[in-house]
């Protein structure tokens, strides 16, 4: 539902009790001040979060332990929490309001892991945790750090300055297989938010507005119905599913030549049989179709839809399908853009060592770098959107962009030049690079959220823009059904075997100081180790 924000009737009623209002609040500046030195005095505890969640290296729809653990710090400091949101188990809200009649800005960032990606901190070749376990290899375990401290700085301004709002944190629940946003956006989460500040993991410290490089998507699994035979002693009696499957993989790579460049498209086989010599009964096979606006997601879903109903006839069976998860196209908001980029300017990035920068370089000489330049040292500009934007990957906040004024923030975490879902891409998540950069984040976030609390014109242009610009004609266009329910199923079976692995591996701050501490790594490995012989 888009809606038009009237600020005029406020002002009036403002105005009109203006002798009983509450004292000002310092300036801007100095609010700013004092939020970036609440985020210092807590970078211990943006630690901690960060390693923690590395720690626990679960994959979507099961951040149990992640979504536990948050959920209990939060209420810990006077968060109200609801669990189980939007038919997720590991969703949730946090809120904390002060005063009435203030605005609501939500704060999300994702926390699911990657398949396989399991990885020692602080080692700067593949070495993991735990072999074939999930881990945090696109860096989600860092974003919660920084809302979570943001938030906290800013609630002890809000309550020493009286500075009326409410904030709302949330998580990215399933990003990786985008599976989570839109559910939270269909039932409700954000009916009531003024505006959304959305962090990720980056090798640099950033932010974007427009339509961004990319796609949205609609991920659906296809379900084939047949017969079982023997496959040698009747063959003639079984009806495959498998087949069905095979044929519509091979009529969809067909259809691709004469689709857009722009599109991306991929599938997996979720149920490919039991045996060979069993006629499968039941089949399945799951597609991600991607492209770069609403129309172009709906046809080549509509596209796969047909070619699916083709394959079932050709083989006799039938099909079925459910949509796991869908993300629209990104569209991030202007004015909360350009007044997040005035505090990236102040903040600037983390000052690195020498041994960080080595240490980065190493990392980018062992994965194969095109480029082995370090960390960042320069910000990026903020830039107006490509005329024609590039095609690429997805993201489910692309679903909340098109509900209220969105932007992301990106902080210097990682080390740019890694392959990005990969082992590589954990190696500096739970050490002093990621550290940095999460506490430059959360200065950030922090001066961003203030802006947006104390600016009422800051609001008003960003609904402005939102409502003559951004839906002026285009509308979102929601994916999901009324029925449609998180596809809880996926990830426990891995799950099941690599939490009790993982769970030895649990971070401790109460006996150690970082997680590189608990595992005995000392900060910077910059050797390789020797080769073994006879």
């Amino acid at each position: 539902m888009i809606r038009a924000r009237s600020f005029a009737g406020a002002a009036m009623f403002v105005a009109l009790i203006v002798t009983q209002a509450a004292p000002a609040a310092p300036p801007a500046a100095t609010l700013k001040k004092s939020a970036v030195a609440g985020v210092e005095a807590r970078a211990k505890l943006a630690q901690e979060i960060n390693d923690s969640v590395f720690s626990f290296g679960e994959l979507g729809l099961h951040e149990v332990e992640t979504s536990r653990y948050l959920t209990q710090l939060l209420e810990e400091k006077g968060f109200t929490v609801e669990r189980g949101v939007a038919g997720l188990p590991t969703g949730w809200v946090a809120r904390w309001t002060n005063g009435t009649g203030g605005p609501v800005i939500a704060l999300g960032s994702d926390i699911d892991g990657i398949p396989k990606a399991s990885q020692k901190p602080g080692i700067p070749w593949h070495d993991p945790l735990v072999a074939g376990a999930p881990g945090h290899g696109e860096g989600h375990n860092s974003g919660q750090a920084v809302n979570i401290v943001a938030a906290l700085a800013v609630k002890e301004l809000m309550e020493k300055h009286d500075i009326a709002g409410t904030l709302l944190l949330w998580p990215g629940v399933a990003e990786e297989l985008v599976a989570g946003k839109a559910f939270m956006v269909r039932d409700g989460v954000f009916e009531d938010v003024d505006a959304v500040l959305f962090t990720h993991v980056g090798n640099n410290l950033e932010t974007s507005w427009g339509q961004s490089s990319g796609t949205g998507l609609v991920s659906v699994e296809y379900t084939f119905k047949g017969n079982s035979a023997h496959s040698a002693g009747a063959p003639w009696r079984g009806r495959s599913a498998l087949d069905a499957v095979e044929l519509m993989n091979i009529g969809w790579n067909m259809r691709r030549e004469h689709l857009r460049p722009e599109q991306r498209s991929h599938y997996v086989i979720t149920d490919g049989g039991d045996q060979p010599n069993v006629v499968p009964s039941v089949a399945s096979v799951w597609y991600y179709f991607r492209e770069q606006d609403f129309e172009g997601i709906r046809e080549n879903f509509e596209t796969g839809n047909e070619i699916a109903e083709g394959a079932a006839k050709m083989t006799g069976t039938t099909v079925a399908r459910r949509i796991v998860g869908t993300a629209a196209p990104r569209h991030f908001n202007r004015p909360i853009a350009e007044a997040a980029y005035v505090n990236i300017k102040a903040v600037g990035l983390p000052q690195w060592t020498q041994d960080e920068q080595a240490f980065a370089k190493l990392v980018q000489k062992n994965v194969g770098a095109d480029e082995i330049e370090g960390l960042a040292t320069e910000l990026e500009e903020l830039e107006a959107p490509e005329e024609e934007p590039k095609s690429g990957g997805s993201d489910d906040i692309g679903d909340v962009s098109w509900i209220v004024p969105t932007i992301t923030v990106r902080y210097p975490s990682n080390i740019p030049e890694l392959p990005g879902h990969h082992w590589s891409n954990a190696i500096a998540m739970a050490t002093p690079i990621a550290h940095k950069g999460v506490v430059a984040g959360a200065k950030v976030v922090a001066m961003t959220t203030l802006d947006l609390l104390t600016k009422p014109k800051l609001r008003e242009a960003a609904w402005d823009y939102f409502n003559t610009v951004q839906t002026k004609d285009q509308k979102y266009v929601p994916m999901l059904g009324a029925e449609d329910k998180p596809a809880l199923e996926i990830n426990a079976d891995i799950m099941a075997e690599y939490a009790p692995k993982l769970r030895e591996y649990y971070y401790d701050p109460s006996r150690y100081p970082t997680y590189l501490d608990q595992l005995g790594i000392e900060f910077p490995v910059l050797e390789m180790p020797a080769a073994s012989g006879e």
